[in-house]
């Protein structure tokens, strides 16, 4: 789905990157720091001051996704996944796995750790921020309050039961372990992924309607993104599914007719772990 990126640094053996795209949010949020949420929540800074913090901020936020990615490359290789790297995009960041996890508890493991790690983050940086304004430097402190925000933020939108989401990782893997079943748990995950994909579109079209374009533009593409992960992601469950079962070839009749089963061919080097 994403080109390689830019190699930032490697992460106890997980190759970091940053593509191109990620430059966009990061200009938008700290656009939006510096011009509003900083100068209405600590008013009385210079203009200029506003931008540092705001740029620290953004720097704070890369780490923060890049920690959450992290964790779920860490426990996913833990548990005999093996893992490409950790990319940063537009819409967050990508953990890259090469296969699907072998188990549900594996999945949920995987998928659970990058929320857990967000909250860590935001309570740490909420601790942080009090200690800052108690030490009489609140100005640094606004950093840090920014960052226990977003990251709580962060942690509970990755929980919505939408695959490819976390949360909708946890949901397949909580119907996995019911039905023993890693394609209708999939399918069942990814029609929840597409739903909330849906509303999302609607919600920001209804925004923009109302007078939020940027806003409603923001939310159209995560709807639109999400929705067409969760069907990319089922049908490389299925294509990988009707390779282990029945064979390549038996794909295909000996006269050249059309494959046996109706998905789109997809490249089998990676499945990628969606975060926003």
């Amino acid at each position: 789905m994403l080109g390689r990126g830019v190699k930032l640094f490697n992460l106890m053996g997980f190759e970091v990157r940053l593509h191109s795209s990620w430059l966009i949010l990061a200009a938008l949020v700290a656009w939006s720091l510096a011009g509003g949420f900083f100068p209405s929540r600590f008013p009385g800074y210079p203009r200029i001051d506003y931008w540092w913090m705001a740029i620290a901020s953004v720097a704070g936020l890369l780490f923060s996704i890049v920690l959450h990615e992290f964790a779920h490359s860490y426990v996913a290789r833990r548990r005999g996944i093996p893992m490409h790297g950790i990319t940063l995009f537009i819409f967050g960041g990508i953990a890259e796995m090469k296969d699907e996890p072998p188990s549900a508890k594996a999945e949920f493991l995987m998928a659970i750790a990058g929320p857990l790690t967000s909250f860590l983050i935001a309570a740490v940086s909420f601790a942080t921020a009090a200690g800052l304004a108690a030490a009489g430097l609140p100005g640094i402190g606004a950093v840090f309050s920014y960052l226990a925000w977003i990251n709580t933020i962060l942690g509970l939108f990755n929980l919505v039961p939408a695959f490819p989401l976390d949360g909708g990782r946890v949901l397949r893997a909580a119907i996995w372990a019911i039905k023993g079943d890693i394609v209708s748990s999939t399918r069942i995950a990814s029609w929840c992924g597409s739903a909330f994909g849906i509303f999302l579109m609607l919600m920001g079209a209804w925004n923009a309607f109302q007078g939020n374009l940027v806003g409603g533009m923001w939310s159209f593409l995560i709807g639109m993104f999400v929705r067409n992960a969760s069907e990319m992601s089922y049908r490389q469950v299925l294509y990988r599914r009707a390779l282990e079962e029945r064979g390549l070839w038996e794909l295909l009749d000996s006269e050249g007719a059309e494959p046996a089963i109706d998905v789109e061919p997809v490249k089998e080097e990676e499945h990628e772990h969606h975060g926003v």
